[in-house]
């Protein structure tokens, strides 16, 4: 309990324990600090303190009072020599220069004097702005230094629950100096001091029956943060059963103020399937604009799709004050609305999907949030839904006060690639004065337009593709391709595009050949008993990208775009199984195919890419990884002169006004690296204590630049890692 102090101050010591002898490493001063006080107070709290009143006094005269006031049960109760222990290090742990080595008399209470005071910047959104640049305006770890990091604090998921979470991928934001992110198959809501890593609060969802029922149960992808008229904050979540949350974010508490006591039931007003389980939720956040909380939705993966039957995947809008539904985008329009008319023989009636899974951005002075709208219900077979299906595939722009569309453009049209729209489309002021939405696609290529018009920057041509043999299927006969930029990653399969080492290892590709369709970049799926004896279609981008939901980066200094993606030929292979679903045909259970154990693609399996959007060229490209030690050492790779490979994972990044960071996304090696934004050379590799797992997030809290991420080695429970430079001694 906390007894308030005169004059604004008061190191709340814990009365029971004298200062025990440090242990090894650890400080007198930190030793006493944790003994007496590191229990009650975190540094922020007592920064505060010392800013209300204390500005000017003489150090002497805190520890004085400290010592006629604390422990507040026995002041007075320690020795001298531990009061002016404690008296130092609170100075020292809310960044006090010249602590050691000066008399307390002549030492001068003062803000934080590492050369200018340092203010803190945060990571608002899982894009850092709203914008989804992932792009941060610090310097203070810049290429001479970035070497230095280190592990400022560790934070473990190991004890949110139910189980252990090995692999967690939220992405936690900053505000105020708290971090806030998900932790745990429930999604807790968890508050962490950004500056110490030292837990604040934690909020759990209690939905029983309805989270067991949950489409999806992670962690999720990262939270939203809204900040009232009043100035007060709060944490925007939404829960594996598909409720809308607000906490606050000082308390950890429900708004009472918000829909049913700081809850909003989002399987109500629904456009169900009837007789079909309520199969909807989301992992990404909500995304928070001015007074406005726009909310996507997730199904279950519709690879193997029970029903041609699902919920839609409407895109709704709250006020972020009462709860209140504003509008309902419908993604699959209805009777009389436009885009009807592209679902034929009555599929927009019972079709399902076509919802917002990935992280959606927004243009606050134009009023318009951006919607990366995913493919409709079953993903490699569409001869239920024939037409090209607006707005599953696609990218709108709506108004944010009225959810009325603006314009569109569909990637894909009748989607039956699971092509979906699967990232954040990226807001870039480029340097010529424009001001574009990029949108980096799975199928390897960067649309680009005007963000407010969606006039194209570039031509973007319909281009005549490949017709289904596939039993009912409906095809359209062309899809768009852009004239620029080039793609970011390799299109289609063909002899060309596989690995061809050694004699072995051509002969068991053309072996595999002989199994499998290979065509240019949208050759439709196949079936497994094809009547020509293949067993589906080989295909490059893979379902998973190219471009996925880790985002890309944009630097507003040089005008680059910076797209991770990975390399994976995958198959696509449809089956008949009227027992597992009532749709005619769905997708088999299928691997990537490797040849002795090596994947069959031509590496690099990962790369990084770096585009300019003035005039659409792509500046570098470099794989992100090193060659797997698997492979170097490789039996039927001996005396072959391997490449840096990358590695087939899907890496999240950053950029900052000083350098480009990248690590390997899960299952990679556990490095991050920071790049030369110009080439892409890498300047630092820093060691990290398991992969990444989730994409990073930086910002400066207390003086200092952190970058945090989510790690994880696939065996223990999921970390949450801080890096920064040694503070000064």
């Amino acid at each position: 309990m906390r007894r308030p102090v005169s004059a604004g101050v008061g190191c709340l010591l814990t009365w029971a324990v004298s200062a025990a002898a440090p242990a090894l490493g650890v400080t007198p001063g930190e030793a006493a600090w944790g003994a007496h006080c590191a229990r009650c107070h975190a540094p922020d709290e007592i920064r505060a303190r010392l800013a209300d009143g204390w500005q000017g006094r003489s150090a002497s005269e805190l520890l004085e009072r400290i010592r006629l006031t604390m422990p507040a049960e026995t002041p007075g109760s320690l020795s001298e020599g531990e009061y002016e222990l404690v008296t130092r290090q609170l100075l020292r742990q809310t960044g006090h220069p010249d602590v050691d080595g000066t008399a307390l008399e002549r030492l001068i209470i003062r803000p934080r004097q590492d050369g200018p005071h340092l203010p803190d910047v945060p990571w608002r959104h899982f894009g850092g702005e709203l914008n989804a640049n992932r792009h941060a305006p610090l310097s203070d770890i810049d290429a001479g230094n970035v070497a230095n990091l280190t592990i400022a604090w560790r934070w473990s998921a190991a004890n949110f629950g139910p189980a252990p979470e090995i692999r967690n991928v939220s992405m936690p934001i900053m505000h105020d100096g708290r971090l806030f992110v998900g932790a745990g198959a429930t999604r807790n809501v968890v508050a962490i001091d950004a500056t110490t890593g030292q837990t604040l609060w934690m909020w759990r969802p209690r939905e029983g029956e309805r989270f067991d029922q949950a489409a999806r149960k992670d962690s999720g992808k990262g939270l939203a943060f809204y900040r009232s008229e009043a100035g007060r904050g709060y944490v925007v979540a939404v829960t594996p059963g598909y409720s809308l949350i607000k906490l606050d974010a000082e308390t950890g508490l429900p708004d009472p103020g918000f829909g049913d006591r700081g809850r909003v039931d989002l399987t109500e007003d629904l456009r169900r399937a009837p007789d079909r389980p309520l199969d909807i939720g989301l992992t990404a956040p909500p995304l928070v604009v001015g007074d406005t909380i726009v909310v996507g939705s997730a199904h279950a993966v519709s690879f193997r799709p029970p029903s041609k039957a699902n919920v839609k995947g409407d895109v709704r809008a709250y006020d972020a004050r009462t709860g209140r539904l504003k509008w309902s985008f419908r993604t699959i329009p209805a009777a009389g609305e436009p885009g009807h008319d592209t679902w034929l023989e009555g599929s927009a009636e019972f079709t399902g999907n076509a919802g917002v899974w990935a992280h959606m951005s927004a243009d606050p002075e134009l009023g318009l949030v951006y919607l990366p709208v995913e493919s409709a219900t079953g993903d490699q077979y569409g001869g239920d839904r024939p037409g090209s299906n607006l707005y599953s595939s696609s990218l709108v722009a709506v108004d944010v006060e009225t959810g009325e569309r603006r314009w569109h453009f569909q990637h894909a049209h009748h989607d039956i690639w699971d092509w979906d729209t699967p990232t954040a489309p990226v807001l870039a002021d480029l340097p010529d004065g424009s001001k574009v939405v990029a949108l980096p696609v799975k199928q390897g290529f960067v649309f680009v337009f005007d963000r407010a018009t969606g006039e194209p920057r570039w031509p973007i041509d319909e281009v005549p593709v490949p017709a289904s043999d596939v039993p009912g299927e409906w095809t359209s006969p062309t899809q768009p391709v852009p004239r620029k930029p080039p793609p970011f990653d390799r299109q289609g399969v063909s002899r060309a595009d596989l690995i061809d080492y050694t004699p072995a290892i051509r002969a068991e590709v053309d072996a595999l050949l002989t199994r499998y369709r290979t065509g240019p970049l949208y050759q439709p799926p196949s079936l497994a008993s094809a009547e020509d004896g293949t067993e589906g279609t080989l295909r490059l981008p893979s379902s998973t990208g190219g471009a996925n939901w880790e985002g890309s980066a944009y630097d507003p200094n040089t005008g680059l775009l910076f797209v991770p993606s990975r390399t994976q030929v995958e198959v696509m292979q449809l089956v008949h199984e009227p027992d597992a679903s009532d749709i005619r045909f769905i997708s088999g259970h299928t691997r990537p195919p490797k040849i002795f154990d090596i994947p069959a693609a031509k590496p690099p399996w990962g790369r990084i890419t770096a585009m300019e959007l003035v005039y659409g060229g792509i500046v570098w490209q470099i794989a992100n990884g090193d060659t797997p030690e698997s492979l170097a050492s490789h039996p039927e790779l001996q005396g072959i002169t391997m490449p840096r490979t990358g590695k087939p994972t899907r890496a999240g990044i950053l950029v900052t006004d000083t350098l480009l960071f990248a690590g390997e996304g899960f299952g990679g090696d556990p490095v991050f690296r920071a790049h030369d934004k110009r080439n892409g050379a890498i300047i630092a590799e820093i060691p990290l204590p398991a992969s990444q797992a989730g994409p990073p997030s930086t910002y400066r809290s207390g003086g200092r630049q952190f970058i945090v991420m989510m790690v994880g080695d696939g065996r223990s429970p999921a970390e949450l890692i801080a890096l920064a430079l040694p503070e000064a001694p």
